[in-house]
């Protein structure tokens, strides 16, 4: 019955089924269109399952003879809780050493997107942005942290509205020398490990 459906329609009936099963009239005024808009709204949040990390960074990577700590931080992420469906959102900062390549900046942030725009964990969202890096340049190394607040956690659950989590991936010389990490940290403004 729904296999011969455009797939933005079988998203539309899956919403109305939700809200009939919440109790809800979905042919009432307010909701007659709730079914499509909400579909929009999560084709538009998980819109990084239609794009390729790899392809937004090899897009813009140049020669360069540049050896020292590239950073852009305060990158803004907007993400949904892979359990729960509900929002986190936060930022990340994205540093890297480059080898001999660097990437066009607007980059860093696109690919952060690719990969926020999905079902996510934080922690594997960290991972993937520092790996695609990493795997792209061949930089000495490169860190990623990402600061969010939950909305699974604040709105449901333990219901703590000030509470934020933060991740990190270290990769290359970033996890083997401590002086680099304390230097990238210490730039985004984030304490250092003693």
């Amino acid at each position: 019955m729904n296999e011969g459906k455009h797939p933005a329609d079988r998203l539309a009936d899956a919403v109305r089924t939700i809200l009939k099963e919440l109790g809800e009239d979905p042919s009432r005024e307010g909701l007659q269109r709730t079914p499509h808009r909400a579909a929009q709204a999560f084709r538009f949040l998980t819109r990084g399952y239609a794009q390729d990390p790899r392809q937004i960074i090899e897009s813009a990577i140049f020669a360069s003879e540049s050896r020292d700590m590239i950073i852009v931080k305060d990158i803004e992420i907007y993400s949904l809780c892979e359990h729960h469906l509900l929002p986190f959102y936060g930022r990340c900062h994205i540093g890297y050493v480059p080898d001999g390549r660097v990437v066009g900046v607007s980059k860093l942030a696109r690919l952060a997107d690719a990969y926020a725009r999905r079902l996510q964990q934080q922690e594997r969202l960290t991972h993937q942005i520092a790996a695609a890096l990493m795997d792209a340049l061949q930089p000495i190394g490169v860190g990623v942290v990402i600061e969010a607040r939950h909305l699974c956690m604040m709105m449901r659950g333990v219901e703590k509205q000030n509470s934020a989590m933060v991740t990190s991936a270290m990769l290359g010389h970033f996890r083997s020398s401590m002086a680099t990490r304390s230097e990238f940290l210490q730039l985004i403004g984030r304490p250092s490990p003693s």
